[in-house]
């Protein structure tokens, strides 16, 4: 509803609410009272390629050294490279003592840091190149299982497998409530779904109000997403233990991951369509592409859809999955990170289980699902190019969705 101040108000709260309020609001309510009405989005292109080959006598692009490869999406050397990673992952904030005018050399990159970051990302390096230690430690499980069944496979006489141990009784409580959880949110969705604006019946694309509208209703859903991930993470054993900024920050970087995940549950491969609550909320891409998207930011989400789509996982395994991924001690701005590792771990543990009772053949599942939370951290930078779009045209998005999708600003 528009009212006279220009306020939209759905569900009785209006557009100036946060997410920060949503958070703490639900830590007493778990009722979901909020709904926001964005605007239209217009993405940037993103450029792909491969790296072209090296000849052996290139240079760093940053100090003029001897280059060792691409890194991070350009021609640098070890040093460089280093350097670039440990500034990323710590958040490095620097100084110039010549007002950031230092010319850029194997000698000047030990003396000015802050000089030597432009430079890095002058030359082209970036930022979502930087694989984060939860990364990296998901990469070394997925090797060394897989080195661990390349061994059991080349012995000669294969020996039977053995008969996976039955889940402890905690476990198996644990996974039960977590999909009961996941279930009373898509509940409330499915009762909320009738509040949304409705797709317009129009096709014309030169109709503003039309793609607007097409772009509300996208949103709309984006948002009861959003609902849902705050209800589900507040209900998760241990959550509330953790400091409200941590809460914040846990929330506010994972909740565009877990959306895709929710995402890519929805996929129907059969019609190539996502579907959100009812049959009649299904959408294609050219559906998305109506809405304003560009299919640089709509295809990646459809690919890692139907990948997803192809293990195809269960109720508790999502779940799982979810659970997993908000409690990512990696997450800027987090400040108890054992806390947070000591509150995932069970969620792993429980997975790796599960996994192997379900499919006792199948020895690289385990590591095949964690390695999607990783592809995961791409999905969410192609995502962030959108926000930026959204931000080069002064087009203004909710608190809530300004909050969440522009955590950087």
């Amino acid at each position: 509803t528009n009212t006279s101040s220009g306020q939209y108000i759905f569900c009785g709260c209006t557009t100036n609410t946060t997410f920060t309020d949503l958070l703490f609001s639900i830590n007493k309510q778990p009722e979901r009272t909020k709904r926001y009405f964005p605007e239209k989005c217009q993405p940037v292109k993103r450029k792909k390629g491969p790296a072209p080959k090296m000849l052996g006598n290139e240079v760093c692009s940053v100090c003029g050294d001897k280059a060792s490869g691409f890194h991070y999406n350009v021609l640098s050397c070890e040093g460089c490279k280093g350097f670039f990673r440990r500034s990323v992952i710590k958040g490095a904030q620097y100084m110039c003592k010549s007002s950031g005018r230092c010319e850029m050399d194997m000698y000047m990159r030990r003396k000015c840091q802050q000089c030597r970051l432009r430079k890095c990302r002058e030359a082209g390096m970036l930022e979502q190149c930087v694989l984060s230690e939860e990364q990296i430690r998901l990469k070394k499980m997925k090797k060394q299982h897989e080195e661990e069944v390349a061994r059991s496979s080349s012995v000669a006489t294969p020996s039977p497998v053995p008969e996976a141990a039955p889940l402890a009784p905690e476990q198996q409580e644990m996974i039960e409530k977590l999909v009961a959880m996941q279930k009373q949110c898509n509940k409330r969705s499915f009762i909320d779904r009738l509040k949304v604006t409705p797709w317009p019946q129009s096709q014309d694309p030169m109709n503003r109000e039309v793609r607007q509208q097409r772009f509300a209703h996208f949103t709309e859903l984006a948002i009861m997403s959003v609902q849902e991930i705050v209800d589900f993470a507040k209900q998760l054993p241990g959550f509330l233990e953790l400091t409200r900024e941590d809460q914040i920050a846990l929330l506010k970087t994972s909740t565009i991951e877990i959306m895709l995940l929710e995402t890519s549950r929805r996929y129907n491969p059969s019609i190539e369509s996502i579907t959100f609550l009812t049959p009649d909320f299904s959408y294609n891409k050219d559906d998305f592409a109506k809405a304003g998207l560009q299919f640089e930011f709509i295809n990646p989400i459809f690919e890692f859809s139907k990948g997803m789509n192809d293990l195809h996982l269960d109720e508790a395994e999502y779940a799982l999955l979810i659970a997993i991924n908000i409690f990512s001690a990696d997450r800027p701005n987090v400040q108890d990170h054992d806390l947070v590792e000591k509150l995932q771990q069970p969620y792993v543990d429980a997975l790796h289980s599960y996994i192997r009772i379900k499919r006792p053949n199948d020895h690289l599942m385990f590591p095949r699902m964690l390695m999607k939370l990783v592809s995961l951290r791409t999905l969410s930078s192609v995502h962030s190019e959108q926000v930026f779009a959204l931000r080069l045209q002064d087009k203004k998005l909710p608190p809530l969705l300004s909050e969440i999708w522009d955590v950087h600003e």
